[in-house]
Parts: C-alpha cells; structure tokens; sequence
C-alpha cells in the first residue's frame, strides 16, 4: 500500500470519531450540570434511607404488630379459578392451577401503609426538629388611585390599569 491510499483510509476512520466526539461532550455537559448531580446524590440517599426505613419496619415495626395480629400471613390467600378442587395449595401451585393470589397483594398493600406511616413519622420528627425559616416580609404596597389595586410601593405605572402614577420628585 502507498502512503496516500493508508492515510486516506484512517481519514475516513476517523470521521465517525470526530462526529461522536461532541456528542460526548454534549453529554458530559449534560451529566455535570448541577441538577443531574442533585438528582444522583438524591437517590443515592433515598436508597440508603429506604433500607433504614426497611429495618425500623422489619425489626421495630413489624414484631409488636404480629404479636397483635397473631402473626397473620396473608400470602396464603387465593381464590382457585380452576373446575378441580386441590387439598393444599401446594398442590393447586403444582398443577399449575389458575388462581388470583388476593393474599400476596394484600400483603403488598398492608407493608406499603406500614412503610409509608413509618416514613411520615421519621419526617414528622425531623420537622419538629429544625425550625421553620422565618417568613419573608411583604414589600411595602400602596393602592392605585384610579383602579384602587395594590400594587408595590415604589411603581411608577399600575400593571393593571397601567395609568402613570405620581412619580416622585428628586432635587437636584
């Protein structure tokens, strides 16, 4: 091979690269901008946050509520929709029998209200906690003589009726 037809093959190689190449800047652009950042760091410590609310509901939770309840299992619970009658439902799950399995979603719905009261709670606490901010003061209004709306105190023209307000004088 000559030098020209090798050059002009990695030339053509080498368009596809050049046209990614801001493509992946755009990205990184896109990846360092303050709110994607934000957003990572937020589900990071959601995760994290989910597996303390996960354990105060396994191990605090939970024990108290089954020594009420018995320690009820919903998962149990299902309606066969088959015309065969099954002893156990280990049978019917062996025959692979159709049936609405109510008590598995029971479960879901029962842990979902347990997590998210337990949730309501941590943040309940964590409110009382730190203090409210105090609250902005209002800018100073005053009433459009010729609409009677209020408006702030330093306009020069009402936004609603738009008429020219008296404007004050500087002494020069």
């Amino acid at each position: 091979m000559d030098k020209e037809t090798t050059t002009s093959l990695f030339g053509k190689v080498g368009e596809p690269i050049k046209k990614v190449n801001p493509l992946l800047k755009e990205f990184r652009e896109f990846a360092m901008r303050g709110n994607v950042i934000d957003l990572a760091v937020g589900v990071i410590i959601g995760a994290a946050f989910g597996k303390i609310v996960d354990a105060l509901v396994t191990n605090v939770v939970m024990p108290p509520l089954s020594l009420v309840t018995g320690d009820i299992d919903l998962s149990d619970r299902v309606i066969i929709l088959s015309t065969k009658t099954y002893a156990t439902l280990a049978e019917a799950k062996a025959a692979h029998a159709p049936m609405i399995t109510y008590g598995v979603f029971l479960n879901a719905v029962l842990n979902f209200l347990i997590v998210s009261f337990s949730i309501f709670i941590c943040v309940r606490l964590i409110n009382r906690i730190h203090p409210k901010p105090a609250p902005v003061p209002d800018a100073p209004k005053k009433d459009c003589p010729f609409c009677f709306s209020s408006i702030p105190a330093q306009a020069t023209r009402c936004p609603q009726c738009t008429s020219m307000l008296d404007q004050p004088t500087v002494k020069l």
